[in-house]
């Protein structure tokens, strides 16, 4: 754990006491602090008891005097679509509200021992990209840790050493209120609708992540230019067309002399001051399936680069990675039928880059419909020889699909597994893809995904 510095004698209280708000409780206490907390489900009152916290509801009147700084966990609106109201009691009693991300950052070198720290954000394939750096860097023979939404708690690490790198993976609630975000290299992945409740819309969450450059600058900046957002926000860092504290990544060709790192038919290519410097053939990396894969291996590729690492090096790492867990997760063959496990796919534009990455495929998707309908999904349809839909709204969502694909209304996993591996013949995918979030069916995109994988594992 890392102990938390600069509250030694305060009062601290912590609201949600579920992973990270309980260690940032105990990291707290750990440095010096004094912790009183809260959280607003009696399972977490009771853990954070039992380890000898003293409990306070925090939205009661006075429930703050005394309080410096009120620590809240991630998954608690602070703003939108309306604040808690223990974070809005704190707004009018003047305590400060951050959460275990700023106390990270706050945390480091006080004891001239700083580790690096690589911080990656993005609508998709943020967690692929930690994941993939981590890999890399320890292939390479470096001490690495990967933390933050992926991985274990910012502050559940073991307190870092200079020679280190820690990879966070930090989502727009994580970057949106920590007070302190003071990366080494900051990595923007790309940007597509989601969470858009929480930002009270786009500009919102696109300012929520834009964050994590604007407050610390970064040493250097990783930012996928395919969208608008990323074109602008790598503008903005630029002072000259050459800089090398910006590098844009991109699956097309880029202009300019700049450092740029990008992936064309398949091919990774690094280019710096107008001249190709290394190159990578990234079609037969199994762990990297699909233009999306391909875009986040320029990500970690160009934050590799910024540490450090050689091209050789790098390839290595990408070579031998082994994928994540429900992304693009090759579980089984059967009978020349592929099964593929993307159930982290919880948006459309998610669900647009698993599609992309294959030929032929039987499709299992709905789940708990996002904002923003799924029109965008129609133009890539072309590929689906037939949708299986799950979900409580399974219909509904079966619906929005269109007329350009046959669909087949199964209701739950069981169900949907069963039709699509009925159907499949040799050289197609079956693919877990849902475009939507699980809580309808689920507790999390895990668990949907291990369902799959079991109900594929019990085929005859």
């Amino acid at each position: 754990m890392i102990p938390v510095r600069g509250y030694e004698g305060a009062t601290i209280a912590v609201l949600g006491l579920g992973r990270s708000g309980l260690t940032a409780a105990r990291a707290l206490r750990a440095g010096g602090a004094e912790v009183i907390a809260w959280d607003d489900g009696a399972k977490g009152r009771e853990a954070a008891e039992a380890e000898g916290f003293t409990l306070r509801e925090l939205s009661k009147p006075g429930a703050l005097d005394g309080v410096a700084t009120l620590i809240t966990s991630p998954g608690i609106p602070h703003l939108y679509p309306a604040p808690h109201p223990a974070i809005a009691a704190a707004w009018r009693a003047g305590v400060a509200v951050d959460n275990d991300v700023g106390l990270f950052f706050r945390s480091l070198g006080w004891d001239d021992s700083a580790p690096r720290v690589v911080a990656i954000t993005g609508s998709n394939g943020k967690s692929t990209t930690s994941a993939l750096l981590h890999h890399i860097l320890v292939e390479a023979g470096k001490r690495a840790h990967l933390a933050g939404n992926i991985g274990r708690g910012v502050l559940d690490l073991d307190p870092p050493e200079e020679d280190e790198i820690i990879v966070l993976e930090l989502s727009s609630y994580q970057t949106e209120l920590a007070r302190s975000l003071t990366p080494d290299v900051a990595v923007f992945t790309n940007l597509s609708p989601d969470h858009l409740d929480r930002h009270a819309g786009f500009g919102g969450y696109f300012a929520a992540k834009r964050r994590l450059f604007a407050e610390g600058g970064p040493d250097r900046a990783v930012i996928g230019v395919d969208e608008n957002e990323g074109l602008f926000l790598a503008n903005q860092l630029q002072e000259a067309a050459v800089d090398d504290r910006v590098i844009r990544v991109a699956s097309g060709k880029l202009e300019g002399p700049g450092w740029t790192v990008t992936a064309r038919k398949g091919w990774l290519a690094e280019t710096r001051k107008g001249r190709q410097v290394a190159s990578v053939d990234l079609r037969d990396i199994a762990g990297l399936p699909g233009k999306h894969n391909h875009q986040n291996a320029c990500c970690a590729w160009a934050a590799a680069r910024s540490l450090g690492l050689g091209p050789r090096e790098i390839e290595a790492g990408l070579r031998s990675y082994p994928g994540l867990p429900h992304r693009s997760q090759r579980i089984a063959e059967r009978a020349g039928v592929a099964y593929v496990n993307d159930s982290k796919a919880t948006n459309v534009d998610a669900a647009v880059q698993a599609l992309q990455a294959f030929e032929r495929i039987r499709w299992i998707c709905g789940g708990l419909q996002k904002e923003g309908g799924l029109e965008a999904l129609h133009p890539h349809l072309s590929c689906v020889a037939k949708a299986y839909v799950i979900g409580r709204e399974a219909a509904g969502f079966a619906l929005g699909l269109g007329q350009g694909v046959e669909v087949e209304v199964c209701g739950d996993m069981a169900t949907a597994v069963a039709a699509a591996a009925r159907d499949a013949q040799p050289g197609e995918t079956v693919l877990l893809a849902p475009a939507a979030a699980s809580f309808d069916q689920y507790d999390s995109f895990e668990r949907r995904g291990e369902d799959f994988a079991a109900r594929v594992a019990a085929l005859d």
